[in-house]
């Protein structure tokens, strides 16, 4: 049951996020619901693995905040195949990352405020979507609104879900109002030949690869070592990079570590015996499974609802790590500007060249972080040389 409750928080809470991301960079939704399917299946194939495998309760899932990085991007030059491509290239990152380990130092060396900060401005525009939606149409979303603020006042993990819940019961009422929800109902993939382009590759793989790392396979390994676990660190990145690889053709942009719902299946939750909890996570593969054959339903209930209900449900769920981002961010004084500069500029929404404002802020935070240590460097004052007992100079 704990490896139910997995898999159904992880995609109830996060799905409109995935398909807001893939719409968002030229997806059709047609495309998204292949990558909707493409996702769920390799993801739950390779929890099944490694669970199996190690007898420990690893769970993958795709990166939500990685969707939430497409969600702000938007649509990049080369389009819906180029932003394949850029899938495809942060799946070789991930096998890079598994195979050289100076990758993972180089991502490591990015301070934590940055990266943080560049997630939390990443978020915040689908977390403004429940207020102005609320105001936009007050009966659709209000209900949903309600919902989560009542579910999260007793049983938080399933305040996301349960606000996702009733978006769905709300856009189903609303389309059959409107003459019905249209679209493919049955779960299929589509192919799409991956291009490139260099607005793709700074804007989207770059960003979706430092974004996964350090907002999701890092706190995900922190998540298992807190219950006692040790992920198998290279062979999740070598299985979720060859997954997001495998993936990106049909329209998945990438798989991880998952964090938070790897609580559920290696916490308490799990069982009493620490030993056998990784049967939870392997039943979290299998409902992945499972949960795979309604992707191309979901997506023509998301896709057809009023305006921006469903992204509402989902930037209520987005609020918590919202929340953990911002606060990660500001909380140590050294450094503060920094990460500023990096949240002001990713929140602005600025596309130079083609490339979107996450690559654009995390260069200015390195920047401005770099001339925060030469200066440091310098002021720092030149411990002396002479004797206590030494004459003062004149």
């Amino acid at each position: 049951m704990a490896g139910v409750v997995t898999a159904v928080v992880g995609m109830t809470s996060s799905f409109a996020v995935v398909l807001a991301g893939l719409t968002a960079v030229g997806a059709s939704p047609g495309q998204a619901a292949s990558g909707l399917l493409a996702l769920c299946v390799l993801q739950g194939l390779g929890t099944i693995l490694l669970a199996q495998r190690h007898r420990t309760p690893v769970v993958l899932a795709w990166s939500t905040p990685g969707a939430a990085l497409l969600a702000a991007a938007g649509a990049v030059d080369g389009g819906w195949s180029a932003a394949v491509g850029a899938f495809a290239l942060t799946g070789l990152l991930l096998l890079a990352t598994a195979a050289i380990p100076a990758l993972g130092d180089a991502v490591a060396r990015i301070p934590a405020p940055i990266a943080q900060a560049m997630l939390a401005g990443v978020l915040v525009p689908l977390c403004l979507t429940p207020v102005l939606a609320l105001v936009a149409r007050p009966l659709l979303v209000a209900p949903v609104v309600l919902v989560w603020v009542v579910v999260l006042a007793l049983r938080p993990r399933l305040a996301a879900p349960a606000a996702i819940g009733v978006a769905l019961v709300v856009a189903l009422v609303a389309g059959m109002r409107d003459g019905g929800i249209t679209g493919p109902f049955l779960p299929h993939l589509e192919w799409t030949t991956p291009g490139l382009s260099w607005a793709a590759v700074v804007g989207i793989a770059v960003p979706l690869w430092i974004v996964t790392m350090a907002a999701q396979n890092v706190p995900g390994a922190a998540v298992l070592a807190s219950f006692g676990y040790r992920a198998p660190w290279r062979e999740s990145l070598t299985v979720t990079g060859a997954a997001t690889v495998l993936g990106a053709p049909f329209g998945g942009h990438a798989l991880n570590l998952a964090a938070i719902s790897a609580a559920l299946s290696a916490g308490p939750d799990g069982g009493a015996d620490t030993t056998r909890r990784w049967l939870a996570a392997r039943s979290a593969g299998v409902t992945y499974l499972v949960l795979a054959l309604f992707s191309a339903s979901l997506t023509a209930v998301v896709l057809g609802a009023p305006g921006d209900l469903l992204v509402a449900a989902a930037g209520l769920a987005l609020l918590g790590t919202l929340g953990s981002s911002l606060n990660a961010a500001v909380s140590s004084p050294v450094g503060r500007e920094a990460a500023v500069v990096t949240f002001v500029v990713a929140v602005s929404g600025i596309t130079l060249g083609g490339v979107g404002a996450a690559f654009w802020a995390l260069l200015a935070g390195l920047a401005v972080h770099g001339a925060l240590l030469l200066t440091h460097r310098r002021e720092r004052p030149v411990p002396s040389t002479a004797s206590p007992d030494a004459p003062a100079a004149r």
